[in-house]
């Protein structure tokens, strides 16, 4: 089912001598990539020990908002940590305050925050957060950038990285007089207002890269706006931290082979669990669990607990989870699970133009492949959201999309006896059960539910094996078992 394609996300390099390995600068492709020297060098996080990650969801369940909010978390970093998760639980009060009073109808509004890392050394952390908002018509994107001292143990924001309110005050006027030129910038948006600058980080060269959210120096039409002030203007400006940092870029990116590609050709294989024809599903009950959202910080119990159930799984992964902790996927590929793309970032596709979908499922199936050595071809949309434009993709690039039909409700956690109660009161031959490998809730609930589900004669199986030898078709959305993909329509 899988079509070459090339390597279209964030670069999979090798580690430098310092240990922290560069991934290629890069917003997704579905914002404009800004010409140099605004561009930002990220380290991909696979390389940083101690790493893991959070989520917070909201939206599977008809009738609710969707919210999806995906943080780093650092070993050893417990303020940086901290502000993270204040960061998160901020966004999401403030979103459903505002939208108290909408109802969620088609399209929803949505909440989306994922996460790249601007520097990540002895010296400095730097966790840049990346927000879209939807709200009935558009997004609105914005970004927020962390940093933390490794050194003191203490994160700030980004004027942190400044001497004080005479520096800020000195950026604000340099960064106004690199927007003179822009004849549809507003000035009012470089004052020396600690939001205005609330996303910094160094380039390669050591200039201060200053973004601005969607929409705060002109018009939204504009998207990213973004000024590089020169290395030597900013360093009288700098806070030791804001030292450390730039030093620590300019080393990093000395390590960096400067013939490092930035795009390879992807010749995998389509992803099959190791296990694929050992079971026909003709002759015993099958049941595929299934769990989104992850790699999280108990997937790697779940894959203990399945493994000692002699179970079998599908695992749709976000992107950017998965490439932050690559480990776990190889586990689920080696001990027989089917890892499926579950998108970069988890926005809705169905308010997404065909580009933007092309190029969130490609980046996702890329860094998936790169660890395991298979591409996924099941596409699992997020909050089961579809539309004609993802039909059209999905059979152009060549995956079967992937829904449920058994939805143990666990979004939010719930109790353990809750959540196991509705896998195994929904279960029968052929289905399709929503889970979230996210929740510690539901990995608690996951022996009960093996136990009794085995009882009752069932066979834990991955996705395509429910189908047999009429297999699964690009294109074409599954919900369970026992459809006959023969005679669903494409759409």
């Amino acid at each position: 089912m899988h079509k070459s394609r090339f390597f279209s996300g964030i670069a999979l390099l090798a580690l430098s001598a310092s240990g922290c390995g560069l991934a290629a600068a890069s917003p997704e492709r579905d914002v404009v990539v800004p010409a140099e020297p605004t561009a930002i060098d990220f380290v991909d996080p696979a390389t940083v020990i101690g790493l893991s990650t959070r989520t917070v969801t909201e939206g599977d369940s008809s009738g609710s908002r969707y919210v999806h909010i995906d943080y780093p978390e650092f070993a050893g970093a417990t303020a940086l940590n901290r502000e993270l998760r204040a960061q998160a639980e901020r966004q999401l009060r403030e979103f459903r305050a505002r939208n108290r009073n909408v109802e969620p109808v088609s399209p929803r509004p949505e909440l989306n925050v994922d996460w790249q890392l601007a520097v990540a050394s002895p010296e400095a952390v730097a966790v840049r957060l990346r927000t879209g908002e939807f709200q009935g018509d558009s997004w609105a994107n914005s970004t927020r950038t962390f940093w933390f001292d490794p050194r003191t143990g203490r994160a700030t924001g980004s004027t942190g990285l400044l001497n004080g309110r005479p520096a800020l005050v000195r950026l604000a006027e340099l960064v106004r007089e690199q927007l003179k030129g822009r004849e549809l910038v507003k000035k009012k948006g470089s004052q020396a207002e600690s939001d205005a600058f609330d996303s910094m980080a160094f380039n390669h060269r050591g200039d201060l890269v200053v973004e601005f959210d969607d929409c705060q120096m002109g018009p939204c039409s504009l998207g990213r706006v973004a000024v590089a002030v020169p290395a030597d203007r900013v360093a009288p400006l700098l806070s030791a931290l804001g030292r450390q940092a730039q030093r620590s870029v300019r080393e990093t990116r000395a390590g960096r082979s400067a013939d490092t590609p930035r795009f390879a050709p992807t010749t995998s294989p389509d992803a099959v669990s190791n296990r694929a024809g050992s079971v026909d599903c003709r002759k015993v009950r099958c049941v595929a669990l299934t769990f989104d959202d992850g790699p999280g910080p108990y997937t790697g119990r779940l894959l203990d607990l399945l493994k000692a159930g002699r179970a079998r799984a599908t695992f749709f992964t976000v992107g950017s989870n998965a490439m932050a902790q690559p480990a776990l996927l190889r586990r689920m590929s080696v001990e027989g699970h089917l890892v499926g793309n579950h998108t970069w970032a988890h926005r809705d596709l169905s308010k997404q133009a065909s580009s933007r979908i092309t190029d969130t499922l490609a980046k996702t199936g890329d860094a998936v492949s790169a660890v395991i050595g298979q591409t996924p071809t099941l596409v699992r949309p997020p909050y089961g959201a579809t539309s004609q434009r993802l039909h059209d993709v999905a059979r152009e690039m060549g995956f079967a999309l992937v829904t449920w039909d058994v939805d143990t409700k666990d979004q939010n956690g719930g109790k353990v006896e809750d959540i196991a109660d509705r896998a195994v009161r929904g279960a029968h031959p052929g289905a399709i059960i929503l889970m979230h490998d996210i929740h510690r809730e539901t990995v608690d609930a996951v022996p009960d539910i093996l136990k009794r589900l085995r009882g009752k004669g069932y066979t834990f199986v991955t996705v395509p094996e429910l189908y047999g030898s009429v297999g699964m078709q690009a294109g074409r959305l599954y919900r369970s078992g026992n459809e006959l993909p023969r005679k669903q329509p494409l759409t």
